[in-house]
């Protein structure tokens, strides 16, 4: 490869991972989004991947090599889901196509391959855990399935070869993503020491005894960017966690200590976030006022309804990464240290107090 890469969905957590990886390994990057934001080193495509044409044209000029698509758009209904993601990745490819650069396709997913799309979330005959890669689908519509059907169909055609990355919940930065755990988390912290409130962990018994796991978004770039450039992981697909497990009832206590604060008992009561925080947003607005903070918009910032399915869920989830190990990719991240560095960041870009 000449090592130019296109990321699709560029401003996103997994999305500013990635670029900002390929820019240290040497790669020129090109960012694709809707509306982009200023990323240093990142030349800027605006595209909409709902308009065939306009795709087509945004891209015309682009050769890359490798392209990672980490970008979706949430529906309102599953069928929705379907029919716009998938119609998303085909004019994305079909765009690529008369340049004929392309060597290698990489797209993220994530669990709800193993678990069900958000309609049917958890629900019915689930494979065993620890999820694994030939467990293969449910027998269930979904929107990852289509995505990952379109890039098959494109492969076959034009002749790249493709990955299907699976991560687990991701860490990282990212203002204005709908899925967006640790900085919801750190909002929320924020706002229960502001306001008093006792810092209560909103989930299920299942999630607050369980092992789980999580995926930091600069593991996730190192396996995609590992993925491109290894011949024997080409034509696969792969889970990807950070390589520990741990309880809640562990990982609440840390994350308390990190914001100075006493994590509440644990009764077995679901609080969903979404409840907490339904009124906070003229709080927010407050701190952000009084400590200068670059962003007073709660919603912006914090995704409850998405943090709620992940810790609300009520069965044990872990994933396993064996085949991506098998393969050569050994690369580990301790999710407690990933949190911290989220929260630290979070801190110098003046996003929390």
């Amino acid at each position: 490869m000449t090592r130019t890469a296109l990321v699709v969905g560029a401003s996103g957590i997994v999305g500013s991972a990635t670029a900002a990886l390929l820019l240290e390994k040497g790669w020129t990057v090109h960012g694709l989004a809707r509306r982009p934001v200023e990323q240093a080193g990142v030349l800027p495509v605006a595209a909409d991947l709902q308009d065939a044409a306009a795709t087509a044209v945004a891209l015309k000029d682009l050769k890359p090599d490798a392209v990672f698509i980490t970008t979706w758009l949430r529906q309102d209904t599953e069928a929705e889901n379907i029919r716009v993601n998938s119609a998303m990745v085909r004019n994305l490819l079909d765009g690529l196509r008369p340049a004929g650069s392309v060597r290698h396709v990489a797209l993220v997913t994530g669990l709800k391959h193993y678990l069900g799309p958000f309609e049917a979330y958890g629900k019915g005959a689930l494979p065993q855990t620890p999820f694994r890669e030939s467990q293969g689908r449910l027998d269930v519509p979904n929107f990852y399935y289509a995505q990952e059907d379109e890039v098959f169909a494109a492969a076959k055609r034009d002749g790249f070869t493709w990955s299907v990355h699976r991560p687990h919940t991701v860490i990282g930065k990212a203002v204005g993503n709908a899925m967006n755990m640790g900085t919801t988390l750190a909002v929320y912290a924020t706002l229960c020491r502001e306001t008093g409130r006792p810092f209560r962990f909103p989930g299920s018994a299942a999630q607050w005894n369980g092992l789980t796991d999580m995926t930091d978004a600069r593991q996730l770039a190192r396996q995609l960017l590992w993925a491109a450039a290894t011949p024997g992981a080409a034509n696969e697909d792969f889970n990807i966690v950070n390589g520990d497990v741990f309880r809640w009832s562990w990982m609440w206590g840390r994350i308390a200590d990190w914001f100075g604060l006493q994590a509440a008992p644990f009764d077995g009561t679901l609080r969903p976030l979404e409840d907490q925080m339904k009124d906070d947003a003229p709080v927010w607005q407050q701190i952000a006022e009084r400590e200068g903070l670059t962003e007073r918009d709660l919603s912006r910032l914090a995704s409850p309804w998405h943090t709620d399915a992940d810790l609300g869920r009520p069965i044990e989830v872990v994933t396993d990464i064996g085949k991506s190990r098998r393969l050569g990719f050994l690369d580990y991240q301790a999710t407690d240290d990933a949190f911290v560095d989220l929260f630290e960041r979070l801190r110098a870009d003046r996003l929390i107090p």
